[in-house]
């Protein structure tokens, strides 16, 4: 069991910042950032200035651009002007030199000369390696070299030192501001790295109203100018891949013709979602039909030549460069129904694997190449992957995208002997952070979990999809911190370990808003993610959790009061932090961190005041009035701090948080923000009744017939085949044990592979062991998650997790289950054992398959 459980987390926290801020003063690793300097080191910026910046004037424009970027980041972070260089012979002191290997005259001819060491950087992808270079030129006494296996490698290089030297990726995106450093210097030798998942990126979604009323206010439209902002966060991000905003009428391409050069020339691979082929929006499907190639039924039996022209048109139009290469793309294939829908019920494979076919004949004759020569990607979402289950295959050479179930949870992945690993086109996941549809939209505010993330993308990477990971982050904000950790790990799922995901809170918040707060506000967004994913905001209202009783002046607050609390709790914690704050991060920390903290804790607010007024009011108990006044003050205070979000930096933000997320009684969006009704005890109440004064009794003693125990507070834990129990910090209602690693194939009782809970039984009768699970799905294509438990030394019960997405109304005891455990964002399984002796025992939890995430035990003798 790991020794953090028994520390506080903040202490924890503090820890790690001393230890890393010891590591990064030591400055014991090759080109560190440091604020001092030795013999052998680079000075990056000396008293104010920088280092010069050169990149060839040959270079690809997507070098060139993070050239710039880099070039304006130590500007900021000196207060100086780095000087630009298109021309060597003028450098007159320390250098930073971008480029390509292969394409950069100037790199290519210090590794001729044995000054440069980068053979193993030859055909990687998007690799790079910064390199302190001594003399590397007559006139230049020390350089640091970035060189990138390919135009992204560099581009990688670049803002991997930009980030170093303090400028957070989030830099525009949540105005996180620069620190200002008079001296760094960069330690000799060399760093490479480069990415493991092949293709990483996010999905610009559900972006009506907030991001595109924001878009129209501050850009005109969503265009190029600000598509600019959203390629440079994805390279920032060490991304390279984009699905762009395409709510109707939205459409990239056609929108603005700047777009998909502006993407090229940055060097982003643009791609398109899972029911929009052939680099196709669906909305232009609607648009121009005067031309004679759109309109008409999106029906590939009734009208596939006109499908085909409009494809055909969509490849033309990737291949309109002009020097016989194509603008980057992923291209997808394959079909859904119009407007995101299933295809026609019972469509057969048959007809889809012929779309894919004459599909790939489309790329092969507009490309003038094979079709396994342009990238391609099929998104087996919703009803697709049944197709792929009951036999539809294509190509080797396309990526097959996996999903999750919308909520979280990944579907299906690979299965070794079933899947084969070695496709060339591999696979990948298509994950949400934000989502329209059953059994409700999700997309007013961060509600995601970092650590449910590792655990399901760790699961996935093992399992071998690592071609492609994206995710929908509707808006971008405010979903930065877990589009961040997407991001972070998608670019290194091997570096992301337990100890990583469990540090990263911190070392997150020190990046961003410095390492005397970071532990803290670190603690403020591990606690947030725990708490705002109980349930999701838009399916929260009065009733969602049971209030106590009232008997006179006291009123018992119930679950309900109980999770108030701990909101009051953490604002408490985010208003103490914010009065230590310098004047130029609050516009971050209110966007980052407060706005979501508050903005869900008066949501709580407002409905357990509405609550309480109605079970008052029913009573003619004039304390409602009270409560009346309270939900009226909430919910004037939601308008209040969405307004103060808008008024941030100028305006800067203005229309983003428009999404409507209270009073939600059907699955989609309400038309407007609304009240909860509530209702006022007559006026000829009696004074001593309207002067009433509220109070709160603590919670109900627990009752000694139902035992609970947290998943990590296990007596003993035993490994086998390979498997050990691991504690995941904030995963689920607190902290949650998985079996580790994930991806083994499944275990049986004589592996022994257990977990033992001592619990004492107060009487002798019947007890039912119940085990509280994160939502997982069997990733496999079988009949659910099974665990096995048993007591002291008797026959294992296999319990299982049998959950089944449904994108409709729930019709099967699965697709129940399915719903309840995504609203409640937990999944309890049980099992009865008829005859339990009184005194002590030990429950047995089994690993027998895979994906298993244990939360909490409870043993119930009521």
């Amino acid at each position: 069991m790991s020794t953090h459980k028994f520390l506080p987390r903040v202490a924890c926290g503090l820890v790690l910042a001393l230890l890393t801020t010891a590591s990064a003063l030591a400055c014991n690793t090759p080109v560190s950032v440091c604020a001092t300097g030795e013999a052998t080191s680079l000075a990056l910026i000396r008293k104010g200035t920088p280092a010069s910046v050169y990149v060839d004037a040959t270079a690809d424009p997507a070098v060139r651009h993070a050239a710039e970027g880099l070039r304006g980041d130590l500007g900021r972070v000196s207060g100086g002007e780095a000087a630009k260089l298109s021309d060597l012979a003028k450098a007159d002191g320390p250098t930073v030199i971008i480029g390509v290997l292969g394409a950069s005259p100037v790199i290519d001819g210090l590794v001729r000369a044995g000054k440069l060491k980068v053979g193993d950087l030859v055909g990687q992808w998007e690799g790079f390696r910064q390199v302190v270079v001594e003399r590397p030129l007559a006139n230049v006494p020390r350089a640091l070299v970035i060189v990138g296996a390919d135009r992204r490698g560099a581009v990688y290089g670049a803002y991997d030192l930009s980030e170093r030297i303090g400028v957070s990726p989030w830099a525009w995106w949540a105005d996180v501001p620069v620190a200002r450093k008079a001296d760094l210097f960069l330690t000799a030798g060399a760093r490479a790295d480069h990415p493991r998942v092949k293709y990483r990126g996010f999905f610009i979604n559900d972006e009506d109203p907030a991001f595109s009323g924001w878009a129209k206010k501050t850009f005109g439209g969503i265009n190029a100018d600000l598509y600019a902002h959203v390629f440079e966060l994805t390279l920032r991000l060490k991304g390279n891949y984009l699905w762009p905003a395409m709510w109707a009428p939205k459409a990239f391409n056609d929108d603005d013709p700047r777009n998909k050069v502006l993407a090229d020339e940055m060097g982003v691979v643009m791609g398109s979602s899972h029911h929009e082929p052939m680099t196709r929006a669906q909305s232009e499907w609607h648009r121009n039909t005067d031309q004679g190639v759109t309109g008409g039924r999106w029906d590939y039996a009734t009208n596939g030549d006109n499908l085909r022209a409009f494809w055909r048109g969509g490849i033309e139009r990737m291949m309109s460069k002009g020097d016989g290469t194509p603008y980057e793309s992923l291209v997808t294939v394959g079909m859904r129904g119009d407007g995101d829908e299933p295809m026609a019920e019972g469509a057969a494979t048959q007809l889809l694997e012929k779309v894919v076919a004459d599909q790939r004949r489309i790329i092969a004759e507009v490309t003038g190449k094979p079709p396994e020569k342009t990238p391609q990607v099929w998104a087996l979402y919703k009803e697709v992957l049944d197709y792929y289950d009951h036999g539809m295959r294509v190509p080797d050479d396309v990526t097959l995208l996996f999903a999750d179930d919308n909520w979280g949870q990944i579907r299906r992945l690979p299965v070794a002997g079933k899947d084969p690993l070695d496709r060339a086109g591999g696979y990948g996941v298509y994950y949400h952070f934000d989502y329209v549809g059953a059994p409700r939209n999700y997309k007013w505010i961060n509600t995601n979990q970092v650590a449910k993330t590792w655990q399901q993308m760790n699961l996935a990477y093992e399992r071998g999809a690592r071609s492609l990971w994206i995710v929908n982050v509707g808006d971008i904000k405010p979903l930065e911190y877990p589009l961040d950790f997407f991001m972070r790990m998608a670019w290194n799922p091997e570096a992301m370990t337990p100890k990583a995901l469990e540090a990263f809170p911190g070392r997150w918040a020190s990046q961003t808003f410095g390492a005397e707060l970071g532990p803290e506000i670190g603690e403020v967004m591990a606690t947030y993610g725990t708490q705002a994913s109980r349930r999701k905001p838009e399916l929260i209202d009065q009733d969602s959790f049971p209030i106590g009783s009232e008997t006179g002046p006291v009123l018992d607050g119930g679950q309900f009061g109980d999770i108030v609390e701990d909101w009051r709790r953490l604002v408490a914690k985010v208003e103490a932090i914010k009065i230590r704050l310098r004047p130029d991060q609050r516009d971050a920390y209110f966007q980052l961190v407060e706005y979501p903290v508050l903005a869900v804790s008066n949501l709580y607010e407002m409905y357990y005041a509405t609550a309480w007024n109605r079970r008052l009011a029913s009573r003619n108990d004039a304390r409602a009035n009270a409560f009346a006044d309270q939900v009226e003050t909430a919910f004037r205070r939601d308008a209040d701090l969405t307004a103060q979000y808008h008024a941030l930096n100028g305006g800067k933000w203005d229309g983003m948080m428009n999404q409507v997320h209270m009073s939600y009684v059907i699955w989609n969006d309400p038309t407007q923000q609304s009240m909860p009704s509530i209702t006022r005890v007559a006026a000829d109440t009696p004074p001593d009744k309207l002067s009433a004064k509220v109070r709160f009794a603590p919670s109900a003693p627990s009752d000694p017939r139902l035992v609970t125990i947290e998943a990590f507070r296990f007596a003993r834990a035993i490994g086998g085949k390979g498997l050990a129990w691991t504690v995941l910090s904030d995963l689920g209602q607190g902290d949650a044990v998985v079996a580790l690693p994930q991806g083994r194939p499944a275990t049986d009782v004589r592996d022994g592979v257990r977990l033992d809970y001592a619990v004492s039984v107060p009487r002798a009768g019947p007890a039912k062991v119940r085990l509280r699970l994160a939502p997982t799905l069997d990733t496999t294509g079988g009949k659910g998650v099974r665990i096995g438990v048993s007591l002291d030394h008797g026959p294992v019960h296999v319990v299982t997790a049998n959950l089944v997405p449904t994108a409709g109304a729930a019709s099967t005891p699965e697709q129940v289950a399915w719903v309840a455990a995504v609203k409640d964002h937990g999944h309890t399984v049980e099992t009865l054992f008829p005859d339990v002796a009184a005194g002590a025992h030990v429950v047995k939890v089994w690993r027998l398959d895979d994906n298993a995430v244990l939360e909490e035990l409870i043993v119930d003798t009521r």
